[in-house]
């Protein structure tokens, strides 16, 4: 049962198989949504500039029917003529087929947004199988464009009839009119016509689009073991990356303890802390090299130990670096006044054991504030 549950399409897709399907040329479209937007493009063109297109058309085809008797005798005139006429016809017609053009890309933007994916145009030999595409036909989805199909039909159907309906009369007293007259009254009937028609493919329209975005991410629904792949591909395998932090902190292990032999001193809670400090004129604060608590502070002491590092019993100051400073940075400047006082008797202890005199006096209850030291108030 957990085997069935994984393998069904349950979880909504991720933005990153989002994003590979829109490289594929697979985006949501809505057909409905393109033909209501050319069709109220070109309703639109036509009532506002459909008389000017008439009287266009008009004069080319009075100048195409004007034929002199000497053109009448001239073989290739025929032909020139008809040449002009088509020019002619195709200038008229150019300002329509550009604002269709551009209605046709926002139409497109307007769902799915802009896409090229030289994927979507690749050819696909499985397209031209006939079983492939009988299968499509009686898939769920082609019964879902069938039905789509029969429901837009008979919604144009019943609106159409009712506008012829409607203006049965107005239709009938065309005969009366004359010619002029009667074209203006049925170029009014058509656009009316137009307008409603437009009107029923609208609101086909604003019921696919939604349908048109659900299909989609229904079709890109993943399984649990596709997130779980998918996952492991962004993330990689959980025991490799267990694997590279190991490696990289034994990695910052190896270079913190390469340090602690450079280090001016080590500052330790005998214990259980053990913090490496090292002071140059260059910097503008001793800085911790290396820390640790536990078996990385046993071994701090025995490196210092090895090499000869001085290391300072102090229980308060210890804590309070280990748990404030990383490795690489600077004291706090809380803990200056007692990061000096453990430098200067370093400096003396150096000058001692190269010069001789007087054995420097180890500090002991160094200023450090209780708010910084975690071991406040109990015994170190």
């Amino acid at each position: 049962m957990a085997q069935d549950s994984d393998l069904e399409r349950s979880e909504a897709p991720s933005q990153r198989r989002l994003d590979k399907a829109r490289e594929d040329g697979q985006v949501a479209r809505s057909r409905e949504l393109s033909t209501f937007l050319l069709c109220a493009g070109a309703a639109i063109y036509f009532v506002s500039s459909g008389s000017a297109l008439v009287d266009e058309m008009r004069l080319g085809m009075r100048a195409g029917l004007s034929i002199s008797r000497q053109d009448a005798f001239e073989p290739s005139a025929m032909g020139q003529r008809l040449q002009l006429f088509c020019l002619h016809a195709l200038g008229s017609l150019a300002p329509l087929f550009i604002v269709l053009a551009a209605i046709a890309v926002l139409a497109a933007l307007a769902v799915g947004g802009w896409m090229f994916s030289v994927m979507a145009c690749a050819p696909n030999p499985g397209r031209l199988n006939p079983l492939a595409g009988l299968k499509r036909m009686v898939s769920q989805r082609g019964l879902i464009e069938l039905a789509k199909t029969l429901v837009k039909t008979i919604l144009l159907a019943c609106l159409a009839g009712w506008l012829l309906w409607d203006m049965r009369v107005a239709v009938l007293g065309l005969a009366t009119q004359n010619v002029a007259s009667g074209l203006d009254d049925l170029g009014g009937m058509l656009g009316h016509t137009l307008f409603w028609m437009c009107g029923g493919l609208g609101l086909i329209a604003i019921g696919d689009v939604p349908i048109q975005i659900l299909r989609h991410r229904g079709e890109l629904k993943m399984t649990r073991q596709d997130v779980r792949d998918e996952q492991r591909d962004v993330d990689g395998n959980p025991q490799v990356r267990a694997r590279i932090r190991q490696l990289q902190r034994a990695m910052a292990r190896r270079r913190m303890m390469a340090a602690v032999p450079k280090a001016d001193v080590v500052v330790v809670n005998p214990t259980h802390y053990a913090v490496a400090l090292c002071y140059s004129q260059s910097m503008r604060a001793p800085r911790v090299v290396a820390k640790g608590g536990d078996e990385v502070a046993l071994r701090i002491r025995e490196l210092a130990q090895e090499h000869r590092v001085p290391i300072l019993d102090a229980p308060p100051l210890a804590r309070a670096l280990y748990r404030h400073t990383d490795i690489g940075h600077e004291i706090p400047a809380a803990l200056y006044e007692a990061v000096a006082l453990v430098m200067a008797y370093i400096f003396q202890l150096r000058r001692f054991n190269t010069e001789g005199g007087a054995y420097p006096l180890v500090p002991v209850s160094l200023p450090v504030p209780a708010e910084l030291d975690p071991g406040a108030g109990t015994i170190a």
